[in-house]
């Protein structure tokens, strides 16, 4: 019979950071659909429930401002723009993303992964996350966009300030360091349209299909998506590497399946998303009086979809704490679902495939080599510190 523990869900308990699925759990199970004072805010956790809120554009607003907040203007792009406003946006980059080749992408993600393993099994142990996790996904996400990579030891800081001001409304001290570093990144992303750059990538696309008399608005958001999709890609890919390595080292028998049978590596790459992926959740406004599974939600009150919990619900997945590297019916919410899912979804994947398919070959498995310290985030769930080795 399954245990329960009292009902408490404190996302930036240093408990939860470690292990969120238990308080899930219990939340998922007493009160799928329930006020959370902590976060002023409704928490919906069952994942058909998540999902029908994502598909009510109507009733529940990604766009604050259809609820009478206001949004700077660095913060609005195709991820925080709703349906129809978002959809010449979104299809300029989805496009852009059909033209690229992601093959080649993958293929070019693999070399670099094998590099970064062969170079990490010289030393006694290596940080998963500084040394494998971090430059793999800076590589691909340049790669994909067709621009030059920044140093990794800054630009990480940057993105990390951005990744943690997620969780502001927790913790109100992370909003301006988040804020000055989006600027700083604003900075670079408006000097790669102000300049043709290199022939190729999904950038030089994105420039060659600007609408022709597009206003100062439109572009705006253009070059927000390209922010986004950049910081975005690059925390996003990072921390489903991370977690996913942890997770073999944490399950060997798996990580032999993974070395014995190439073939599971595409059904695996989406498993141990499912199974412990980045993102954690989003959130949306009630736009007008509704309900969820029969809960009353007035207007304007925030909504939060918790990925995590609806993850590893049993009424969608069997066996949801069981990592089984086989499972095919697994569309799970690892980035977010529908038309406001990470843009780079296609390409994240890819990534963790290649990075599955470099380790797969090497010639000793993956173990862990120390103390795992996760970041103290609500929003991404991602590592601090990896300590790992590739020595017999």
């Amino acid at each position: 019979m399954l245990v329960l523990p009292v009902l408490t869900y404190d996302p930036l308990d240093p408990a939860t950071v470690n292990n969120p699925y238990p308080a899930l759990a219990a939340l998922r199970w007493q009160a799928p659909v329930s006020w959370h004072d902590g976060m002023s805010s409704w928490v919906v956790t069952r994942y058909n429930d998540c999902t029908a809120v994502l598909r009510d554009h109507t009733a529940f607003a990604r766009d604050r401002r259809r609820t009478g907040q206001t949004v700077p203007e660095a913060s609005l792009s195709v991820q925080s723009l709703d349906p129809p406003h978002q959809a010449g946006v979104r299809s300029l980059f989805m496009n852009a993303l059909r033209a690229q080749d992601l093959p080649g992408l993958e293929a070019r993600a693999r070399e670099r992964a094998v590099g970064l393993l062969r170079e990490a099994a010289d030393r006694p142990l290596f940080d998963v996350m500084a040394e494998f996790a971090g430059p793999l996904s800076l590589s691909v996400v340049c790669d994909l966009l067709g621009v030059d990579e920044p140093p990794l030891t800054e630009f990480a800081a940057t993105s990390d300030a951005i990744m943690r001001s997620m969780d502001g409304g927790l913790d109100p001290a992370l909003v301006e360091p988040g804020r000055q570093a989006r600027e700083e990144l604003t900075a670079l992303v408006e000097s790669w349209f102000a300049h043709t750059g290199r022939p190729g990538g999904l950038l030089a696309y994105v420039r060659a299909g600007l609408p022709t008399g597009a206003d100062e608005t439109e572009g705006l958001f253009i070059r927000n998506t390209a922010r986004v999709m950049f910081q975005g890609g690059y925390s996003t890919m990072t921390a489903a590497l991370g977690n996913a390595l942890h997770t073999l080292t944490e399950y060997p028998g798996a990580q032999d399946r993974l070395r014995r049978d190439p073939r599971v590596v595409p059904w695996a790459a989406e498993e141990l998303v499912r199974f412990d992926g980045p993102v954690q959740g989003t959130s949306r406004t009630a736009t007008r009086d509704t309900t969820i599974a029969g809960i009353p939600i007035p207007a304007s009150d925030p909504v939060v979809l918790l990925f995590a919990a609806a993850n590893r619900d049993p009424a969608r997945f069997p066996a949801p704490d069981q990592l089984l590297l086989d499972r095919r019916d697994n569309r799970h919410l690892g980035y977010g679902w529908g038309t406001h899912s990470c843009i780079g979804t296609r390409s994240a994947q890819a990534c963790v495939r290649a990075a599955l398919d470099a380790l797969r070959t090497h010639p000793v498995p993956l173990r862990s080599a120390g103390t795992a310290r996760r970041q103290p985030s609500a929003t991404m769930r991602t590592f601090a510190v990896l300590p790992a080795t590739l020595r017999p």
